[in-house]
């Protein structure tokens, strides 16, 4: 399936030129260099590359954000915040895309040559190389066929730096963040093959135009140096949450997106017990000692209030009685009072002989919440399944679970095991695609019309893993095929 991009958006269009127009008075670029290292040797390694060479002053180009600034109507800097430029674009409106056709913009404008994408995980970047790759032809028409290469940076394959800093096409080098974050990284280390100099010099030493990709997650000090530690000739940040907005020129947020058309609404049906009053809700949130080293635990009550009733967060030892803890409300009256709490097993009783465990309402309805959400859920997919159908638009609901294992999980050989959720899905879906509204359209079978997305072990199976190493198996299938 091949994709056809639009190159007439005009917020994106926008956005683009808001970039491209704080260089105004930029000649055209003239970076070549050339760099003698010494090698251990004795030997020295004669490096020519082509920079990015910035050469207007800081006054004109806070002159040329002003101007930006009045014309997108934002609020106009008093001062440049260094050479960091922030586009926000709220999610869905084209951000990568924008940003990539911005490299070639700038090329076609001042020929900078050299830019570095900087990603905060593993799947974003995955993102990036299939956006790289799915609009390639497309920018390539757009701009007359102009030399391009893409790379990401492999630390087992340092020494492609040279060839991102010597060569006078554009280099995009695309690189996650904690690559490079750290001294001990790889890019920091002399290398042999390049004369004992390190790989981040070569990157350094052609001033790149860094592309940061959601600079939300990247504003620890440690994240931050690293990013000026790549030397740039300026730093554009992209995202739709920022949370510092440097030197903005150029916003589509929420509001505005909606109101081009940019974005559709989501809708919301909340299913919940926290408000049927009539039932004693009690939930476990943690243990821990008081200053007497007595175990005390956490519980989410309602109380009475003069404002009606209200969650109320309270701590609990033995004897504590929630009836008074709740502002005497009469569904605790009976016998609410604390009669045994155990820390390895994570729950606390009462003397009515209630048992709450941790993580968990003493409720006896959360299940049939859970199946009234699917269900909702299903019918509404199937309502604008039959609405959209003669318009070929694609409709996707999404779950949202507290364990993969209520979804699907394996045996001792590895088999897989259906959970309750996927139990309750197949049993729910059969039951309304068969009513003869819905009946047809829908036109493929039952195991093809769901599916889970999770992390995965080691072979392959689905985890509540939330370690902070990724492994490209844990998201490859996810971007790989998104033009789907």
């Amino acid at each position: 399936m091949k994709l056809h991009f639009d190159a007439g958006q005009p917020h994106q269009q926008e956005a683009v030129k808001a970039i491209t127009e704080i260089f105004k008075g930029q000649p055209v670029n003239n970076g070549g260099f050339e760099i003698s290292f010494g090698g251990q040797d004795g030997l020295n390694l004669l490096v020519k590359g082509v920079k990015n060479n910035i050469v207007l002053s800081e006054e004109q180009i806070l002159k040329n954000i002003q101007e930006i600034q009045k014309n997108n109507n934002l609020p106009v800097s008093s001062k440049l915040e260094g050479l960091n430029f922030t586009v926000e674009m709220e999610t869905g409106t084209g951000k990568t895309y924008v940003y990539l056709r911005t490299i070639y913009e700038l090329n076609k404008q001042y020929d900078f040559k050299k830019f570095v994408i900087v990603v905060p995980s593993i799947a974003i970047k995955e993102g990036v190389i299939k956006n790289l790759e799915i609009t390639y032809e497309h920018f390539q028409g757009l701009y007359g066929n102009t030399p391009a290469n893409f790379q990401v940076y492999d630390s087992s394959k340092v020494s492609a730096v040279r060839g991102f800093a010597d060569s006078n096409n554009i280099q995009i080098l695309v690189i996650n963040i904690d690559s490079f974050a750290k001294d001990e990284n790889i890019v920091t280390r002399p290398n042999d093959k390049l004369t004992g100099k390190q790989p981040i010099e070569f990157i350094q030493n052609v001033n790149p135009i860094v592309i940061v990709d959601e600079p939300q997650n990247m504003e620890t000090e440690i994240r931050k140096r690293a990013v000026e530690r790549l030397n740039p000739a300026c730093t554009l940040r992209y995202s739709a949450t920022h949370r510092n907005l440097y030197n903005l020129v150029y916003s589509l947020n929420p509001v505005k997106a909606l109101d081009l058309g940019l974005v559709k609404q989501i809708e919301v049906d909340s299913v919940t017990t926290e408000h049927n009053h009539n039932n004693a809700f009690i939930e476990l949130l943690g243990f821990k000692q008081n200053k007497k080293n007595s175990i005390m635990a956490k519980v989410k009550i309602e109380r009475e209030t003069a404002a009606g009733i209200k969650p109320k967060i309270v701590s609990i030892n033995i004897n504590a009685n929630l009836f008074e803890l709740s502002g005497k409300r009469e569904i605790y009256r009976n016998n609410f009072i604390v009669n045994a709490m155990n820390i390895t097993e994570k729950f606390v009783e009462f003397k009515n002989g209630r048992r709450i465990i941790l993580g968990q309402n003493n409720s006896q309805i959360q299940d049939e919440i859970a199946k009234t959400q699917i269900e909702r859920t299903i019918m509404e997919h199937l309502k604008k399944e039959k609405s959209f159908k003669t318009q070929k638009i694609k409709v996707l609901s999404l779950f949202f679970i507290d364990r993969v294992a209520n979804y699907r999980s394996y045996d001792e050989n590895g088999n897989i095991t259906k959970g309750k959720i996927f139990k309750w899905f197949e049993e729910i879906y059969n039951e309304k695609i068969s009513k003869p509204d819905y009946r047809g359209i829908i036109p493929f079978e039952l195991k093809d019309i769901h599916n889970g997305y999770f992390h995965t072990d080691k072979k392959e199976h689905l985890t509540d893993s939330s370690e902070s190493r990724e492994t490209k198996s844990r998201y490859g299938y996810l971007p790989v095929n998104n033009e789907r």
